[in-house]
């Protein structure tokens, strides 16, 4: 694939640049490498995760700790595409939020209206350890009044060393939209809002990036959303997945075994 065109690069995060195994995280072969190569080149990259039980800056903490050199400034998750959108759509609206107890206290103190009762106008939903029924039951209430369903991830999982990890944000999701009888604006990869969230944070447009992921719903549809190139690895959840199978509109640019791949290409 030539990239001499693409200005920007977006990467996944788990099953791309990384793998979790029980004694911790370990970067791919040849990830660093590669992030390396693309900032000296001069352009710019964001590693997107649609993680969301921490805020950004301790999800490139945690990495940086992990041995892939990922700074602040790069780290993009739901949860900055979320407040993008609630600013640009529900400013000052009120909220009510799923989420873990760090990134609650983010929202808040970026100004988001977080409150507790029916009288929501936005249900936004991250991830979280635990949702009782109550909750549940006032998050339906409150939609059925009119509020606004936003989640951040609405695929069911995603790649972990024994299997699919599967999302509890999706799961939380899913008992509301069922109870409220609707359906769910996804503000997370993919969608509209985290091609909006990367335009604004690289400074270029969607159709001059490479998205590079493992999940041909998730990365490779975030890509293809924005008018994007998309390389699909296969050391995650895609696997050996056939890609000819699929209707040519989902299919990727290109398909490599692992991230390293790419450096013949940088």
């Amino acid at each position: 694939m030539q990239l001499d065109d693409v200005r920007g690069f977006v990467f996944d995060v788990d099953g791309t640049l990384v793998r979790r195994y029980p004694d911790g995280v370990h970067p791919m072969p040849g990830a660093v490498a590669v992030l390396n190569a693309i900032r000296d080149s001069g352009r710019k990259l964001a590693i997107f995760t649609n993680g969301s039980h921490l805020p950004p800056e301790e999800f490139a903490r945690e990495l940086r700790a992990d041995g892939l050199p990922v700074s602040d400034e790069e780290m993009v998750t739901p949860v900055l595409s979320a407040l993008s959108y609630l600013r640009r759509r529900h400013d000052g609206a009120p909220v009510l939020l799923f989420a873990q107890p760090s990134v609650r206290a983010l929202l808040v103190e970026e100004g988001v209206n977080v409150v507790d009762g029916e009288d929501a106008a936005v249900v936004l939903v991250l991830h979280v350890d635990d949702a009782d029924f109550p909750a549940l039951e006032r998050a339906a209430r409150a939609i059925m009044r009119g509020a606004r369903l936003l989640t951040a991830n609405y695929l069911p999982s995603y790649a972990g060393a024994n299997g699919p990890i599967f999302s509890r944000g999706a799961m939380v999701t899913a008992a509301i939209a069922k109870a409220a009888s609707a359906r769910p604006t996804v503000v997370g990869k993919p969608s509209k809002a985290a091609v909006q969230e990367l335009r604004h944070r690289l400074g270029v447009p969607s159709e001059e990036l490479l998205v590079t992921g493992d999940d041909v719903r998730m990365d490779v549809g975030l890509g293809l959303l924005g008018g994007s190139k998309t390389v699909l690895v296969r050391s995650g959840t895609t696997g050996d997945l056939d890609v000819t199978r699929l209707p040519e509109r989902q299919r990727p640019h290109a398909v490599i075994d692992g991230v390293e791949e790419l450096l013949e290409w940088l």
